[in-house]
């Protein structure tokens, strides 16, 4: 058994603040023995895309190396949600950084499926203005369990983590700053529903509330842990705060053993 956490977050254009959130965080984490804490897409900075591409710093920037020192002090995984990874004047990456507890970099992930959505009455958002998409899957080993690695728009292609499921994933994070609009009627079903196929548990550290003062981007927040049966374990309510539970992953054999979904796939 693990204790694993989500931070809630409400980040912001400025970086010292952001990274304010993620210290206390860990503190908290810290004091309950978690093991591994996620914490939401876009951890590090969320606000106008050109200043998100002008403040992209490479996988070793000085911010990133910051929070890994935090993960060596406290000796907890840390998986950041998403961060800007430095790729040319105009354009970053949406990363995932999976740190050690000795602070090292495991593993990256940049987001393959991009956000460039339309909603009627709703935002707009194009993504792929200012991000360049990934390319790579990417499931870690680590004393926990295989962990498969994903980011917020991703949560609508199953193929993806049928994909991971096939390369190992025990655990899947799914990073999150989903819209308002969107969460509310899509994020509890889709997040259940892909720990249910899978046969996954399932981590979503997700941003909350407005992020800026006219009120143009806000998320729905509701981080959560999902179970391989699809129950969820822990819920954030309002504001920024912390959700935990234990995994086991003899949970995640038993289930698989009793409906083996991956043994009566049939390639279509």
């Amino acid at each position: 058994m693990h204790l694993l956490a989500c931070l809630q977050m409400r980040s912001g254009p400025h970086i010292t603040e952001n990274l304010l959130q993620v210290e206390a965080g860990m503190e908290r984490a810290a004091r309950h023995g978690v093991k591994l804490l996620a914490t939401p897409e876009n951890t590090t900075f969320l606000g106008p895309s050109d200043q998100k591409v002008a403040l992209a710093e490479a996988l070793d920037g000085s911010t990133h190396r910051r929070l890994a020192d935090l993960a060596r002090l406290h000796r907890m995984y840390l998986l950041l949600g998403s961060v800007a990874e430095r790729f040319d004047a105009t354009h970053c990456y949406n990363t995932s950084l999976l740190f050690s507890p000795q602070g090292d970099l495991l593993a990256y992930y940049r987001k393959i499926h991009l956000f460039d959505i339309d909603i009627p009455g709703g935002p707009r958002f194009q993504e792929s203005a200012t991000i360049r998409p990934g390319r790579d899957l990417v499931v870690v080993p680590t004393a926990l369990g295989q962990i498969g690695l994903s980011i917020c728009y991703d949560l609508r292609f199953p193929l993806l983590y049928q994909r991971l499921v096939e390369k190992g994933a025990e655990i899947l994070m799914v990073p999150s700053a989903f819209t308002l609009q969107t969460g509310k009627d899509h994020w509890h079903p889709l997040l259940r529903a892909r720990a249910i196929e899978s046969q996954c548990y399932l981590l979503a550290p997700a941003q909350e509330g407005p992020h800026d003062s006219g009120g143009l981007r806000h998320s729905y927040g509701h981080s959560m842990i999902v179970d391989p049966w699809g129950t969820i374990l822990a819920e954030c309510g309002e504001g920024p705060g912390l959700c935990l539970a234990e995994i086991d992953l003899a949970r995640i054999q038993k289930i698989r053993r009793a409906i083996p979904v991956q043994q009566h796939r049939v390639p279509l």
